[in-house]
C-alpha cells in the first residue's frame, strides 16, 4: 500500500547548459544537451520515494519512446505507475537552460499532460486508497488537481497542494479550502495572495492570507533563505543550508516531495520540514531534475553535518 499518492505531470526534460541566457533575437552557444526525467508530478514522486516512502503517481504518458523510458525508469525506481495512463500521442516535454550561475528558464509543453481530467484523477486516488498524504502540484489541468484533492480528503488524507504554475486565472475557487497544507514559492505566494513577498516577514503575511482563503497551513519556500510556515499553533522559519548551487531545477519538488514523505512517515512537523529544506538545497547541487533528487541518507547527514558529503 502507498503512504503518498503524487497527481501530476509526467515530462522529458531536455536540460542544456548556456553561460548566459540570451537575451531576445539574439543566438548563444549551449553545451552538454542532456535528458533527464521530469515534470513536477513525477519529480514529487521521486523525492518522496527516494525520502523512503512507498509512492504512487498519477497521471499521463503518451504512446511514444519518451513514455515508454518515461514508465520503465518509474518501474525501476520502485513508485507505483498503475495510475499513469498511456494515451495517444506525445509525452510531455520539457526546454530548460541553465546558465553558469544555475538560475534556469523552462518552456513546458504538456502533451500527455494535457490529457489528465477530474474524473480520472479522483477515480485513481480513490483506487489508491488509504494513503496517508495526496500531494498535488498545478501542471496538469486545474480540474483535474481539484477532483483528485476532494478524493483524496474524502478518503481520509492529509492534501498538500503545491500551486506550481499557477494558473492565469489563479488557483481554482475552492481548492485552498481542500487542502491541509499549501507549499508556494515566494513568486507564486505573491501571484495568489497579491503580497509582495520578499522576506521572512511578507512570507509569514503570504502564509496568513493563504490560511484565510481556507487553507489549513501554509509553507512559503524562499530559496536560499529556507521556508516560513504559518499553522493555527503558530508561524516559523526554517533556514536553509548552504551549498554550491549550480542548477535550481526540481528544488521545490525535492522540498514538497520530502515534506510529504516525512509528514507521511510520522516525522514531527519541525522535523520534515528541516529534511525538506535540506532535500532542497541538496537538489540545487545537481544538474538536472529526477537527477538531483537525493536520497534521505544524504538528507541527513546534510543536516547532520551542515555539509554535503
Amino acid at each position: 500500500m502507498s503512504e503518498v499518492v503524487c497527481i501530476g505531470s509526467l515530462n522529458v526534460d531536455l536540460v542544456f547548459q548556456v553561460e548566459r541566457m540570451p537575451v531576445s533575437g539574439e543566438s548563444v552557444t549551449g553545451r552538454n544537451l542532456e535528458r533527464h526525467l521530469g515534470g513536477k508530478g513525477l519529480n514529487q514522486a521521486l523525492a518522496a520515494t527516494r525520502a523512503g516512502c512507498q509512492v504512487a503517481l498519477v497521471g499521463a504518458v503518451g504512446d511514444d519512446d519518451g513514455g515508454t523510458w518515461m514508465l520503465g525508469e518509474l518501474a525501476d525506481e520502485g513508485v507505483d505507475a498503475t495510475g499513469v495512463e498511456r494515451v495517444d500521442g506525445p509525452s510531455g516535454t520539457a526546454l530548460i537552460e541553465v546558465d553558469a550561475t544555475g538560475a534556469n528558464r523552462i518552456v513546458v509543453i504538456p502533451g500527455a499532460n494535457g490529457w489528465v481530467n477530474a474524473d480520472y484523477t479522483a477515480t485513481q486516488v480513490s483506487r489508491l486508497a488509504p494513503a496517508a498524504v495526496a500531494l498535488a502540484p498545478l501542471e496538469v489541468p486545474p480540474q483535474a488537481v481539484v477532483g483528485a484533492i476532494r478524493a483524496a480528503r474524502a478518503a481520509g488524507m492529509t492534501t498538500i497542494l503545491n500551486p506550481a504554475p499557477v494558473p492565469h486565472d489563479g488557483v481554482p475557487e475552492g481548492l485552498l479550502e481542500l487542502c491541509d497544507i499549501v507549499i508556494p514559492n515566494e513568486h507564486e505566494a505573491t501571484s495568489i495572495t497579491g503580497i509582495d513577498v520578499h522576506d521572512v516577514d511578507t512570507a509569514l503575511q503570504a502564509g496568513r492570507a493563504l490560511m484565510d482563503r481556507g487553507a489549513g497551513s501554509a509553507v512559503v519556500t524562499l530559496g536560499a533563505r529556507g521556508a516560513a510556515w504559518v499553522t493555527t499553533s503558530g508561524t516559523g522559519h526554517v533556514p536553509t543550508y548552504a551549498v554550491r548551487a549550480i542548477d535550481t531545477v526540481a528544488a521545490g519538488d525535492a522540498f514538497c516531495g520530502t515534506l510529504a514523505a516525512s509528514l507521511a512517515g510520522g516525522v514531527e512537523w519541525g522535523r520534515a520540514l528541516q529534511r525538506a529544506c535540506a532535500a532542497g538545497a541538496l537538489a540545487t547541487t545537481v544538474v538536472g531534475a529526477s537527477a538531483s533528487l537525493p536520497r534521505l541518507a544524504d538528507i541527513e547527514a546534510l543536516i547532520a553535518t551542515g555539509e554535503v558529503t
